[in-house]
């Protein structure tokens, strides 16, 4: 088929009544044919059209991209589905879908519109909204964690404090005491027992609550020290290993990267009955990946959204921007990562 002449563009039935915008441009830069479409949304006349560069009317931001995209169509690559933005006559914004081919021989471009103002505003809406959500949330969790860390400390400075003043008296008790009954001895040596073990447990429960080592050790180094207790305290092995360099990683997607970690070791503990478990963190290819793997009974994965423990991590990972996966059967243990794209 013949490529179409300006003649031809000019009665077709289609150019002058679709409600698309459709423009024949030189390769100047300057319209030499739109249709009724053009002028009714951008309000000039064809004369002032014709009388002013194409780029004239282009908002300026999307100016460089246009640029280059018309530079990429006069080469031979046709353009489809690009946006952006025009000025009309009136100073109101229309957005614009361009598909858009080159014809090398007449030196036109033949191009046709969609006008998506009504979808990119409802599109603009929604990611505001998304964004005062995601800022609400930060904030929410932000504030969350010094809460943590108030309580964390409290246990720590005060309470701990104290457990250890109660472990000193009941030791000059038992050093000082003058003939104790077989039975008062027991009695305060259990007293004593008890009152380390309070120390160990206030200790824990502080660094569960507030791992304040990732803001002066790192991702890393809390993590694997988190792994050594929880096989200490439950006599599960657990290893870790990491490739991942924490540079560039905000301090929200260290903690919720450790949250997360936090949340499946609980869900090991309590429901797996695994024999060992193994955490990883890979960095490749601009993603960092923390992987959590378990050999315990596992369990149905299509089952895994109504649990409280994974809606939870769900809900951790899609605050970063992460992606989280389940992997599980009966009787084949539990894989858990979570994905995020690096930040450039």
């Amino acid at each position: 088929m013949d490529n179409p002449t300006d003649l031809e563009f000019k009665e077709s039935a289609f150019f002058e009544m679709t409600p698309d915008l459709v423009c024949i441009a030189g390769k100047d830069g300057f319209f030499r044919k739109v249709n009724p479409a053009v002028l009714d949304k951008l309000g000039y006349t064809s004369e002032e059209l014709m009388s002013r560069p194409i780029s004239s009317f282009i908002h300026p931001e999307d100016k460089p991209l246009t640029r280059q995209k018309r530079k990429e169509l006069l080469n031979g690559k046709a353009l489809v589905n690009f946006q952006n933005r025009y000025i009309t006559k009136t100073g109101a914004i229309l957005w614009l879908e361009w598909t858009s081919i080159y014809f090398s021989d007449r030196e036109i471009v033949f191009a046709i519109a969609k006008n998506i103002t009504e979808r990119k505003e409802i599109e603009i809406e929604i990611e505001n909204k998304y964004r005062k959500f995601k800022g609400l949330t930060a904030h929410f969790k932000s504030s969350m964690e010094e809460d943590r860390k108030y309580l964390a400390n409290e246990l720590h400075e005060e309470l701990s404090q104290l457990a250890a003043v109660l472990q000193r008296d009941l030791e000059w008790l038992g050093s000082n005491g003058q003939a104790w009954e077989p039975s008062s001895k027991s009695r305060m040596e259990h007293a004593l027992g008890i009152s380390k073990l309070l120390m160990k447990t206030i200790r824990r429960i502080s660094f569960s609550i507030s791992p304040n080592m990732i803001g002066h050790l790192g991702l890393n180094a809390t993590l694997e020290r988190h792994c050594r207790e929880f096989s200490l305290l439950n006599g599960i092995p657990c290893n870790f290993e990491s490739s991942c360099d924490e540079q560039g990683l905000t301090e929200e997607v260290r903690i919720d990267l450790f949250r997360i970690c936090q949340e499946a070791l609980m869900n090991i503990l309590y429901h797996a009955q695994a024999g060992q478990v193994k955490i990883t963190i890979e960095d490749t290819d601009g993603q960092i990946r923390l992987t959590i793997v378990d050999d315990g009974k596992g369990f149905d994965a299509n089952r895994q959204n109504t649990q409280p423990g994974f809606i939870r991590m769900r809900e951790r990972a899609a605050s970063i921007n992460g992606q989280l996966t389940i992997r599980s059967g009966i009787g084949k243990g539990t894989t858990i990562s979570v994905t995020i794209v690096r930040s450039s």
